[in-house]
């Protein structure tokens, strides 16, 4: 069920009776006491992390200590921003959910891998796990699609002109969005103390030297270090190079879960709203999968193309995903709901252009 947002939000869900949730629930915890299996990540999530970090440190190492063509600089920053990316996934994504670990201290400590990214693991929690995963997808609310005027999301959002080529120029928009998540957004929510509409939780001293250490130590270890070592010109392309890939494969990732054709969206009114949902179907109303058969991509994106049973399920770890998945997709058809799932990958960044190119149609009341 949602976490409770830190005020009183004027969007609330039908969850009266919970019918739909209730009977999943009893489905998926008769799944866990059957097999014996723990909620948390295995062996699958901890190769993973294995493998992801050390990987991510080796190549971080030889491009600033060992000559080399500009070509391959530029392939390996690239690569270490796709794996940046993965470790993003895999890693930071279970562990802010306390789903990569039965114990909390281990969950905080590898939670602190998006400061490594350059994001902010306080902020990331209150913005992620409580507004997007409570309010998914309801305009006025939800942050991942808070974007306008630069990008229209839903149709209640402000039309401008430039939107009528926004699905030509978003891919331009995702390739820099780590750059702004990590020297602009992350410094907007800090210092607005509040995530869109929503005020930003209090934040505890620890809290405080934690956001300025690791926004210092980024400074110093992606910039200051690089420049050192490699001279600045060289540093520009290799961390833009990083930067590009790691904000695009974040951003298309987050994009095909919501913002597709098959989703809706709410809106939050001036006056108090009553969704007529309870909370569980409006996650199925709001999210797709994309690709369950590609196990590739699944390993990627650690489970994050499950995005349905990851809306419902936060608290368990991806790697029960794929099994949870027939579950999910049993309760909806058993209670009249549509399980938006796309085959592949393709199909789903085909729907989410495709909508977007919609979405910036001038509407009739513009």
């Amino acid at each position: 069920m949602p976490v409770q947002l830190l005020q009183m939000s004027k969007v609330t869900f039908n969850n009266k009776n919970a019918v739909f949730f209730q009977s999943l629930k009893a489905s998926v915890d008769a799944y866990f006491e059957e097999t014996k299996l723990r909620r948390t990540g295995n062996w699958r999530l901890y190769h993973k992390t294995a493998i992801l970090i050390p990987a991510a440190i080796a190549i971080y190492v030889v491009v600033l200590t060992v000559s080399m063509p500009a070509i391959v600089g530029i392939v390996l920053c690239s690569m270490l921003g796709l794996i940046l990316a993965s470790i993003g996934f895999n890693v930071m994504h279970d562990a802010l959910h306390g789903s990569y670990s039965t114990k909390n201290w281990v969950n905080d400590t590898l939670g602190l891998t998006l400061n490594a990214l350059g994001g902010n693991s306080f902020i990331w929690k209150h913005k992620h796990n409580i507004i997007h995963h409570t309010y998914t997808n309801v305009d006025g609310i939800d942050d991942d699609i808070a974007k306008s005027p630069l990008m229209r999301h839903c149709q209640t959002q402000r039309w401008v002109p430039v939107h009528r080529i926004q699905h030509l120029y978003v891919p331009l928009m995702y390739a820099i969005s780590s750059f702004a998540w990590t020297f602009i957004n992350d410094f907007q929510k800090y210092l607005g103390k509040k995530v869109h509409n929503t005020p930003l939780k209090t934040m505890s001293a620890q809290d405080h030297f934690l956001f300025w250490l690791s926004k210092i130590l980024y400074v110093a270890f992606y910039v200051a270090l690089p420049i050192v070592l490699v001279g600045w010109k060289a540093w520009l392309v290799g961390f833009s190079a990083m930067h590009i890939t790691l904000g695009f494969t974040l951003a298309v990732v987050f994009q095909l879960a919501h913002v597709v054709e098959e989703t809706e969206f709410e809106v939050a009114g001036i006056a108090d709203t009553q969704i007529e949902s309870e909370w569980a179907v409006h996650q199925i109303k709001t999210t797709s999968n994309f690709a369950p058969d590609n196990k590739i991509i699944s390993w990627y994106v650690g489970g994050l193309n499950y995005q349905v049973e990851h809306h419902l399920f936060p608290r368990i770890s991806h790697v029960h995903y794929p099994a949870l998945s027939k579950i999910v997709a049993a309760e909806c058809k058993k209670h009249n709901l549509d399980y938006h799932c796309m085959p592949t990958m393709t199909s789903a960044v085909v729907s989410h252009f495709r909508f977007l190119k919609e979405l910036g149609k001038k509407p009739a009341f513009a």
